[in-house]
């Protein structure tokens, strides 16, 4: 076991504190050179350096008289004061035992004055020393002089850490203190050791994003400093890093358990009690990581613990343990968005497919629905249920959009030229209805391409009329009577109000197919699915059932009054191409 009394272990440890400070083969920097020229002033001597010991060298972070950057470090006096960490003078190096035959005293180099540069933590990095061409006596002041300057040496590199290392809110090391100290497990735990981390994650942006709109940054700020005295005392003789806005890091003790360590958290959890206005607006929660000492790169190690702290959110305790598999499904989600948007830019990957709408009445397509598909060049067919829900949350949802609505209504001067007469339904977002120009750009597309309004549909769920209802209305209403046509879709899996299906300019809702899907085997869903259809007639609507995948259904749809059907009993969605034969098939 090594020991602090032992030279290699010591040595080991100096020099690991000289290489966490990042301050060998740097840049020259006009702090510490205005030290060095003082030095070199006051001693009215030719030469002074910042002299920091490396394992083989005496590297220059400053100097004055020096054209070099670096000397050996064998027999140089710098690597005696390291080693001592007291301070040295040698009034003459041609006199002296230990460096009369130094590279030095060969270059002509007769006096040595090094004070230490010490740490807070007992490690010396190397010396501030002035060195002469001729033999000089060391007055006790001078001795005081080089130690006050060596000190003021240190007080410059400790604020240069501390700047990029402690947040200046908390006082708390960040999370570059945080990645460094990590790697420094290796020193006290075997290599590949397990260990946990956890990060502690005090409000989730919506709620950071709603206090701050009403009380400001300095809210913030008093929710940082409160929570630091509670953190330290969970983190027991642990640091903790402020690595977030409101998150903070700190790791188990060495050889905890998964259990104990999570059951610690719980408590804490479990515990805190409301403190102020800030108790009562945050919510904390807690993610905990597994990870190998010495393996794992410790900026992994924090992206993981955000993961985990993130969908501790869902978790009735609040804690979750990182998941890979959980991190997989975001990291995949993530990728798709970056291809998604490469992929609207390139012609050979999306296309759409259309669905028909069939009639109940004479079984003739009334029209179809187009629906966007992507043939990813290495991942193959991406399905639309992964996709497709991704888009409303990002900003592609402008462009997607407009990528289908033009794409459908190409596909519709291509059939009216060809003689087919139909009806193209495109599904809008949320995002879109608040676009103060979609109406205007709709309008344009249809007038660019020659095409009469009502061979467009425009297929609106609830969810999106509801979040903002009144952008919703004006930009259906003004849509409407241009003579686009509206549907409502997915009716019933959202708020089903009839205040809003009342008000809405739609021309038709579409029963979403979970309650098509059960209408054979259950009577309570048969009698809900002819009650939406009895209601949206009385409110003037046109009704079209989705899901329809038996003969029984559409029995069932037609004898309940339902105007159209959609789904697989009918056709699945098709290429221009197929749909074109299997209209061909219907006319025969």
């Amino acid at each position: 076991m090594n020991s602090l009394h032992d030279p290699e272990s010591r040595e080991a440890s100096r020099l690991d504190a000289l290489h966490q400070l990042e301050l060998l083969d740097t840049a020259p920097s006009e702090a510490f050179d205005r030290i060095t020229r003082m030095a070199a002033q006051l001693f009215q001597l030719p030469i002074a350096a910042v002299s920091l010991t490396d394992v083989d060298r005496q590297w220059f972070k400053s100097k004055v008289g020096v054209e070099h950057n670096a000397i050996p470090r064998l027999k140089a006096p710098c690597a005696a004061v390291a080693e001592s960490g007291t301070l040295l003078a040698v009034p003459d190096l041609l006199e002296d035992a230990c460096f009369r035959d130094s590279p030095l005293a060969e270059s002509g180099i007769r006096f040595y004055l090094g004070a230490p540069l010490t740490t807070k933590a007992g490690h010396c990095l190397g010396a501030m020393c002035v060195l002469g061409t001729e033999p000089r006596a060391v007055t006790e002041a001078e001795r005081t002089t080089l130690t006050d300057l060596a000190a003021m040496v240190m007080a410059q590199v400790e604020l240069q850490h501390a700047l990029g290392r402690i947040d200046p809110l908390s006082g708390l090391p960040n999370r570059n203190q945080f990645a460094s100290d990590m790697l420094d497990l290796r020193i006290v735990a075997a290599e590949g050791e397990p260990q946990l981390a956890a990060l502690v994650s005090l409000a989730s942006p919506e709620q950071l994003s709603d206090a701050m709109r009403v009380m400001g940054s300095a809210w913030l700020d008093e929710v940082v400093r409160t929570a630091v005295p509670a953190l330290r005392r969970l983190a027991g003789e642990g640091k903790v890093y402020h690595v977030g806005t409101t998150q903070f890091a700190f790791f188990a003790p060495l050889g905890a358990s998964l259990v104990r360590f999570s059951g610690t958290l719980l408590a804490w959890l479990g515990e805190r009690a409301p403190n102020g206005q800030a108790g009562f607006l945050t919510s904390a929660t807690v993610g905990l990581v597994r990870f190998a000492v010495g393996q794992d790169a410790p900026l992994d190690v924090l992206r993981n613990l955000h993961s985990a702290a993130h969908d501790a959110r869902e978790s009735e305790s609040g804690l979750r343990v990182y998941s890979a598999e959980q991190d997989a499904l975001y990291r995949r989600r993530f990728w798709l968005i970056g291809e998604l948007g490469r992929a609207l830019e390139r012609p050979d990957e999306l296309h759409l497919a259309f669905q028909p709408k069939m009639s109940l009445k004479d079984g003739s397509c009334t029209g179809v629905e187009a629906l966007l598909r992507w043939n990813h060049p290495e991942a193959g067919m991406i399905p639309p249920g992964e996709f497709v829900p991704i888009i409303e949350s990002t900003s592609l949802a402008r462009a997607t959009t407009e990528w289908v609505l033009e794409a459908a209504m190409r596909q519709l001067v291509a059939w009216h030229a060809a003689g087919v007469a139909l009806q193209v339904a495109v599904n809008v977002s949320a995002v879109n209805l608040e676009e103060p120009d979609f109406c205007e750009r709709v309008l344009e597309g249809l007038a660019r391409h020659a095409l009469p309004a009502a061979c467009l549909a425009l297929e609106l769920t609830e969810s999106a009329l509801m979040r903002k209802p009144k952008a919703a209305h004006d930009t259906m209403e003004r849509l409407a009577q241009a003579g686009v046509n509206i549907a409502i879709d997915d009716f019933g899996t959202g708020y089903s109000s009839l205040a809003y299906l009342q008000d809405m300019p739609a021309d038709v809702v579409k029963i979403d197919q979970s309650f098509v899907r059960g209408m054979e085997n259950d009577e309570r869903t048969r009698a809900l699915v002819t009650t939406m259809i009895k209601l949206s007639h009385d409110l003037g609507h046109r009704v079209v059932a989705e899901g329809v995948e038996t003969s029984g259904v559409a029995q069932l749809l037609r004898e309940a009054g339902c105007d159209e059907a959609q789904g697989y009993y009918y056709a699945r969605p098709m290429v221009p191409a197929l749909l074109a034969e299997w209209l061909a098939q219907c006319a025969a």
